[in-house]
């Protein structure tokens, strides 16, 4: 499936770097390319993008790495996002030098702060994985992070953004993108500027996400954030908070939280005749919310701190070809994880100290954005930006600058 100023990168598209890999084929979850309509100008390209491929030339023993994170559970579609994303930069890594191969060994946490522990825990005692790819959500970073950190074993995750997690001393924790001290504002200066929005309803669930996130666009917003509420997760019945929304009377609404409740909740809005925007962060940025709200769906905006990947031509293509969808939410963010700890080994890093040690003193280009980390394993800036739905998918908006 996380900024009290907003800071802004140039988020690059690699020009030529990515060859075509192969891995399992999957209906995914796209955030799709636009359709006709007018589109914010692109990032700039960046020719110095890493690439999972390298010079072809890497030796290396046999290598594991992992992803840890929801596959099968709840909201499993940002889980299987990444997965895939992952598996491209590994098979095209793989395909491109014979003599280092890399295992991708796959954890199903569900994405619950419960069973995550003893999945990170099972991981942890298997010696031959020196990376992890994960975990996805902030819920079950909170509950497992520690054991990571406690067997030295670097895990980036390349979705989870609440941001307490960076606070934890934490030495193995790092992050592939801005956590919600920056998208709590962006989202906020969207719905006000952008959507004209006077009153706000912020509506969030009990995850450890969507506490976090709503917190911070709630202050964002001010005086304007005119009322609040509270969901849980799996609820299927928002009778009561709909009928508290549409006495308020809002312009907007914003969901805090997953598709899986984001996508009723929205489609029981529209069946009361609530006409403000809906607006749902990047744990809502899912085809999967826009079947299972319906026509709800065709009013719905989203704000994430991912970028379009219509502008990683190369990448999309490569995506498409090996799962036969386009990349998802945050599949790009993954690919780029996986390639610094490919570049890691490739290098030479044979074990969890000395990949841990290139993670924390890495400075390279992605697609995605450049990629330095400071001590508490943040990026030192980020960039937000809006998605809307159009005939039926998922397209990029605007950056918000």
């Amino acid at each position: 499936m996380q900024r009290a100023r907003l800071t802004k990168v140039i988020v690059l598209a690699a020009a030529g770097v990515i060859s075509l890999g192969a891995c399992s084929a999957r209906t995914g979850s796209g955030s799709g390319g636009d359709s006709g309509a007018p589109q914010a100008a692109a990032p700039s390209a960046a020719a110095n993008a890493a690439d999972p491929a390298g010079d072809g030339k890497a030796q290396c023993a046999p290598t594991s790495i992992a992803y840890a994170g929801t596959i099968n559970g709840a909201n499993a579609a940002l889980g299987q996002n990444i997965l895939k994303g992952a598996k491209l930069a590994v098979d095209q890594h793989n395909k491109a030098n014979p003599g280092c191969q890399v295992k991708l060994a796959e954890f199903d946490t569900e994405g619950t702060p419960d069973k995550a522990p003893g999945i990170v825990t099972q991981i942890v005692n298997t010696p031959g994985i020196i990376g992890v790819i994960g975990l996805p959500f902030s819920g079950e970073s909170k509950a497992a992070g520690n054991i990571f950190n406690s067997a030295g074993l670097v895990a980036v995750t390349p979705s989870a953004t609440n941001p307490s997690l960076a606070q934890n001393g934490w030495k193995t924790f790092f992050r592939a993108l801005g956590n919600d001290n920056a998208q709590g504002p962006a989202a906020a200066k969207f719905i006000t500027g952008d959507l004209k929005a006077n009153k706000v309803c912020v509506i969030e669930d009990d995850s450890e996400y969507g506490t976090g996130l709503a917190a911070s666009t709630i202050k964002a917003l001010g005086d304007k954030a005119s009322c609040q509420d509270k969901v849980k997760t799996k609820q299927t019945d928002f009778s009561a908070v709909v009928n508290k929304i549409k006495g308020e009377k809002p312009d907007a609404i914003f969901y805090s939280g997953y598709y899986q409740e984001a996508a009723p909740f929205a489609q029981q809005l529209n069946d009361a005749g609530v006409k403000a925007k809906f607006v749902g962060p990047d744990g809502v940025k899912d085809d999967l919310f826009v079947k299972g709200a319906g026509d709800a769906a065709a009013n719905a905006y989203f704000t994430c701190p991912c970028v379009p990947a219509d502008q990683f031509t190369k990448f999309t293509d490569a995506y498409k070809a090996a799962t036969g969808a386009d990349p998802g939410t945050y599949s790009p963010e993954a690919y780029d994880v996986a390639t610094i700890l490919l570049k890691g080994i490739d290098a030479g890093k044979k074990d969890r100290a000395g990949l841990l040690d290139f993670v924390k003193n890495y400075d390279g280009q992605g697609i995605t954005k450049h990629f330095k980390w400071d001590d508490h394993g943040e990026l030192a800036s980020t960039t937000v930006w809006t998605y809307k739905v159009e005939n039926g998918k998922i397209v990029r908006n605007t950056e918000i600058k």
